[in-house]
């Protein structure tokens, strides 16, 4: 049977089925980050290795979608709209829930409830801010950023489960983990600046190869340890910077009215 279609008619369909997909790819990705978050909480009353494992893969899917959707140029306000919702479920109501267990905030009766609970109202609030309102800095967040708040959590988990396998019996009052969990709920909602890697780049700088093949050597040592010391400069890093610059009085450079919403990776 001869073929009816067109060189052209051909190309122009291929060219459409990978537009498709291009479009449906960032969704996709989404969706992998709320099916995480989903997984996390599941588990956080059974397994919390595994649920604080899941925090990770859909801190995975986040930094793809957003990287995905900038790639083949598909960003909508319907995808942003979606990231938010699967991120309030990721990293908003599932460290909250891993909290609750692992602390045993449910000896604070009511008072545990409210201190994990104002964490998921505190990312759920960073996440609507970050849609409608722009960074006041450049290269800076406002606000700690939600998955870097919830990897502080997940990797808490992995590092009481490496030093209990050492033999190293330690119990935390669940008091000081629920001010500690509702701390980080308010520095997401502070104005305090974070450091952002939206223009960080590997090609083109020698240097900046070399301290990224270091820094994951370094990680991979026992990873275990260095996530959790890593999430707590960071989380440090924002209140530590805003005092320095408060007290020499030097400013950052202020964000132009033009400048592209951040999205993807420790983005929200």
């Amino acid at each position: 049977m001869p073929d009816t279609n067109p060189p052209d008619s051909k190309r122009i369909l291929r060219q459409r089925g990978k537009r498709g997909f291009a479009l449906l790819l960032p969704h996709l990705l989404t969706t992998g980050n709320l099916a995480a978050g989903f997984y996390a909480i599941l588990t956080a009353g059974t397994d919390l290795d595994r649920s604080a494992a899941a925090i990770f893969v859909a801190m995975v899917f986040d930094f793809l979608d957003g990287r995905a959707a900038r790639m083949a140029r598909v960003s909508s306000r319907f995808g942003l709209e979606y990231d938010s919702i699967a991120d309030t479920v990721s990293f908003g109501v599932a460290p909250a829930v891993m909290a609750f267990n692992a602390g045993a905030l449910q000896e604070l009766g009511w008072t545990g409830w409210v201190l994990a609970f104002l964490f998921t109202a505190c990312a759920s609030l960073r996440l609507a801010r970050f849609n409608v309102s722009q960074e006041r800095f450049r290269r800076r967040f406002d606000g700690l950023p939600s998955p870097a708040a919830a990897g502080l959590v997940a990797s808490s988990i992995f590092l009481s489960s490496t030093l209990r396998e050492g033999s190293l019996e330690f119990s935390i009052p669940a008091g000081l983990i629920g001010v500690g969990i509702a701390g980080l709920g308010i520095l997401m909602v502070s104005p305090i600046p974070y450091w952002s890697l939206k223009e960080f780049r590997f090609k083109g700088s020698q240097s900046t190869v070399v301290v990224a093949v270091v820094a994951a050597g370094v990680i991979a040592l026992k990873p275990s340890v260095t996530f959790p010391l890593i999430a707590i400069l960071y989380v440090c890093s924002g209140p530590a910077e805003w005092l320095w610059r408060w007290y020499s009085g030097y400013p950052l450079e202020k964000a132009t009215p033009d400048t592209d919403q951040v999205s993807g990776g420790l983005s929200s």
